[in-house]
């Protein structure tokens, strides 16, 4: 009984060694698929690369309530997130494809391929796809993962043996061991050189925003009143530094495009003299310089996502006016600016409001510096008083003139407004939500915004007692938002403060919750907090 015993312990142990390096073999021939890719995608283009192309895949088909969720969970990580969670799921599948090989070594170099076919639909499917060219990174990465497996499944699973010997399998690990040890070498050798690839195709970019010198505003941003920053601890500053600034796109890699290759293209329909501009055309015309409060749709009632910053750019306006357009409000075709990223992104804004007298520009400079690639070197567009899903174009390389029934862009294609004016909103910054100020007076304070039509009130409620007056900090411009303050005599005990704004039409911030989807949040915002 002792040695059946032992031999079916001795068989379990052979098994679960042999599970193991068949494990191994699929996670060593995941790594090699991806780094092959990772080293095409240098050669070729790196937002080629299997894992950016799924990622944006995924990105593109995820409805918009789940969207919203990532934003609202995990802010700017989101992107982050969501790679990790496509390679966990590649390391389970690797692991299971390799055990499975085992016994079907090519069945699961079969499973290999597949997920190369994956990508390759992915890549084809994306809006900025290159053609054919972009399938390169991941055939080639499933490829070589598919033929990884095969050669490590079949070194674990066979025994050597010689003549005149008993197979035990010693020989066999022994080999696989320096197979893999070789699998890995050059796997990583191949993806350290597609990271230099990557490298060395953004340097001509990076080369190009650090030669680039902005000229002198022919219209200066008037100087910010002394009086539009509180000193408040706490409060967020009335310029948001760009380091700090939110950032809310769909871009898994952020585009390095080079200045002196870029264009931009203005054409469609109402458009008597199309035309191509490159920055240099741009930064030989008149520039304003404004002082823009930003708010991304996506921003939950007291959320992180606005943010404002001094824009220097091309009136966009006088831009459409010399290429022909007319608003719709004097006979003009042409209802509805589809602006279109290099990365496929396309946005639509309401031609009426780009043309209305605002300070709709096509921006080169923020906060005295040329973009940052982030947010959308060289050139971005960006139009007061609309969310940015509908006015914000970053990288964009073109403009086309056309009309709301004709065209859903990106978001209204996923159940977004077509118009999203900005809505009257206000944010308490200090203190914080479950903090616990001191007994006496207390300092809460916050900012405001309702770009286009500025702050003139904003009111402060302590529990369920009477609304009271909150002191309003300087406005700068009803294109920026405004900071408040309220000395609170705080008593010891759980308390909740809520406040709201009042914007220069005479509105009232409505109670009224509404979710992010499909126009923007409402209702107000509040805070509990617990003196000691």
């Amino acid at each position: 009984m002792r040695s059946v015993s032992s031999s079916r312990t001795t068989l379990s142990r052979t098994t679960l060694a042999r599970a193991a390096l068949g494990a191994l073999a699929g996670l060593l021939a995941g790594f090699t698929a991806l780094a092959v890719a990772e080293l095409v995608a240098g050669l070729v283009r790196p937002a080629a690369g299997p894992v950016t192309v799924v990622g944006g895949a995924v990105i593109d088909r995820t409805p918009a309530a789940v969207k919203d969720f990532a934003i609202r969970t995990f802010g700017e990580n989101d992107k982050t997130v969501l790679q990790l969670g496509i390679l966990g799921v590649l390391v389970l599948i690797a692991l299971a494809l390799g055990v499975l090989a085992l016994r079907y070594r090519r069945t699961g170099a079969a499973g290999v391929l597949l997920f190369g076919i994956v990508g390759t639909a992915a890549a084809l499917s994306r809006p900025d796809s290159a053609g054919i060219a972009d399938s390169l990174p991941s055939c080639a990465g499933a490829a070589a993962g598919a033929l990884t497996l095969y050669v490590l499944a079949g070194r674990a699973a066979r025994p050597a043996t010689a003549p005149g010997v008993q197979a035990t399998g010693v020989w066999n690990r022994r080999g696989f061991l320096v197979a893999a040890a070789v699998t890995t070498a050059g796997a990583a050798s191949a993806g350290v050189l597609g990271r230099y690839l990557t490298g060395r195709r953004g340097q001509g970019a990076v080369a190009s925003r650090g030669g680039l010198t902005l000229p002198r505003p022919a219209s200066p941003a008037p100087a910010v009143p002394a009086g539009a920053q509180l000193k408040v601890a706490g409060v967020s500053p009335f310029t948001t530094p760009n380091r700090d600034f939110y950032r809310v796109d769909t871009a898994l890699v952020v585009p390095k495009i080079d200045a002196g290759t870029w264009r931009l293209r203005v054409h469609g329909k109402g458009v008597a003299r199309p035309r191509t501009y490159t920055l240099a055309d741009l930064l030989a015309r008149p520039l304003i310089e404004r002082d823009i409060t930003l708010t991304c749709v996506s921003n939950e009632v007291g959320g992180p996502y606005t943010g404002t910053a001094r824009w220097l750019g091309v009136p966009l306006a006088a831009l459409l006016r010399e290429a022909g357009v007319r608003p719709p409000s004097k006979g003009g075709g042409a209802d509805q600016l589809v602006a279109r990223s290099v990365d496929g992104m396309t946005l639509g804004s309401p031609v009426e409001d780009v043309m209305d007298g605002r300070d709709a520009m096509l921006a080169v400079g923020m906060n005295g510096a040329p973009l940052p690639f982030e947010h959308g070197f060289p050139v971005r567009m960006l139009v007061p008083g609309l969310y940015g899903y509908v006015s914000a174009c970053k990288w964009i390389t073109d403009i086309e003139l056309t009309t709301f029934d004709a065209y859903d862009p990106y978001w209204v294609k996923r159940k977004w407004a077509r118009r999203a004016p900005i809505k009257t909103q206000t944010r308490i910054d200090t203190p914080k939500p479950f903090g616990r100020p001191d007994s006496g007076t207390v300092t809460v304070a916050g900012v405001a915004w309702a770009q286009r039509r500025g702050i003139t009130r904003v009111e402060v409620r302590i529990d369920e007692g009477p609304w009271q007056d909150a002191d309003l900090a300087a406005q700068d411009s009803v294109d920026t938002w405004r900071q408040w303050s309220y000395r609170w005599n705080a008593a010891p005990g759980g308390h909740n403060i809520t406040v709201r704004a009042t914007d220069g039409s005479g509105a009232v911030q409505t109670e009224e919750r509404a979710r992010t989807i499909p126009d923007g949040a409402s209702g107000w915002h509040s805070v509990f907090v617990t003196v000691p």
